[in-house]
């Protein structure tokens, strides 16, 4: 257990590789709780949730969910969020857990000059992820609403052992899954039930390492290591949430600006070449001269390969280019491949 983002977490239960393993192949389950959830209500609130977010809400229906980010007036990260719609006047945004209360913050100085009030509702919800590939038939046991009928990225409200709760097919491994909101005085029944019926199907409760391991294969970005104020949404390789068109929104004339004159940086993914572990923060080099350092990097447990992510120079970033990671004082040869790294069968 140790102490993160204010919340006592699991690292791992009976190891990092076999929860992993897990969820690639059966499922597992996750304790998220720490997650953080704001909630806008009124009658501007998609206007200001328009304004905050780099994606286009409007593109959103009743019950669906995306992927955007809060920016700043520079293009860079407050955080990346999923925003959830339950109609015009509500929507319900999932934030990482140390960015809480400064998320909060952000979005309540906006909503001044709009018709909608932000509410930090954290404190309401448990959050639980079941992800992996046997996570819908687990699930659907102890649920009313046909699981098979939520296409990916909707949501819908329902019962999980008869305790109400938000039901999203969403989730951070790259594995298809449902991550469910509920009541947190119903926590330790609803995570008892859940490991019970999804026992024999091989469902692991998992911790914070394999989640780690799951989101680097399947390339999603971590606040704090990929991602940060310093690092625009388009050097983070994620223009895909970017609509430029949609109109006004924080952060929108430095993007615009930037994707114009082009990046001098990327994201990008990378396979070690040579025997050697890329851990976060160690040096990159390339022609000799240190150019940046590994954002995330560990052993991915599924591929049986060393990954990492790294901000390279635009000039380094196409796939098959190589430079070196200083590995413990020695430098290790390492290849930039297409991403993410897994891609589960659909």
């Amino acid at each position: 257990m140790v102490e993160f983002g204010g919340w006592e977490m699991p690292i791992q239960y009976a190891g990092t590789i076999e929860e992993h393993l897990a969820v690639r192949r059966a499922a597992g389950m996750f304790d998220v709780s720490h997650m953080g959830e704001i909630e806008i209500r009124g009658p501007q609130a998609l206007d200001l949730v328009q304004y905050v977010t780099s994606n286009d809400v409007t593109k959103l229906a009743d019950g669906q969910a995306q992927y955007s980010a809060l920016t700043y007036p520079a293009g860079t990260f407050v955080d990346d969020v999923l925003v959830h719609r339950f109609g015009p006047e509500h929507f319900f945004i999932c934030v990482n857990a140390a960015n809480t209360d400064k998320d909060y913050d952000w979005i309540r100085s906006r909503a001044s000059d709009f018709k909608a009030e932000a509410a930090n509702t954290s404190d309401r919800y448990t959050q639980l992820a079941v992800q992996g590939p046997q996570a819908l038939a687990i699930l659907q046991q102890l649920v009313e609403v046909d699981l098979s009928a939520i296409k990916y990225y909707w949501f819908t409200p329902g019962t999980v052992a008869g305790v109400p709760a938000i039901i999203a097919r969403t989730g951070y491994t790259g594995e298809d899954g449902f991550e469910i909101y509920f009541e947190p005085g119903e926590s330790e029944r609803i995570w008892n039930r859940i490991i019970e019926t999804g026992r024999p199907a091989g469902l692991a409760p998992c911790g914070l390492a394999a989640r780690n391991t799951l989101r680097l294969e399947a390339k999603m970005a971590l606040y704090g290591h990929d991602i940060d104020d310093t690092t625009t949404v388009l050097e983070a390789d994620l223009g895909w949430i970017v609509k430029l068109g949609k109109g006004d929104f924080i952060g929108r004339d430095q993007l615009s600006a930037q994707k114009q004159q082009g990046i001098a940086r990327k994201l990008v993914g990378f396979e070690m070449i040579e025997r050697g572990i890329a851990r976060d923060g160690y040096p990159i080099f390339i022609d000799g001269r240190q150019v940046s350092q590994v954002t995330s990097g560990s052993p991915a447990p599924y591929l049986k390969k060393n990954i990492g992510l790294a901000y390279l120079p635009i000039e380094h970033t196409s796939a098959g280019s190589r430079f070196e990671v200083d590995v413990r004082g020695r430098r290790v040869a390492a290849e930039i491949v297409p991403t993410p790294f897994y891609k589960r069968s659909r």
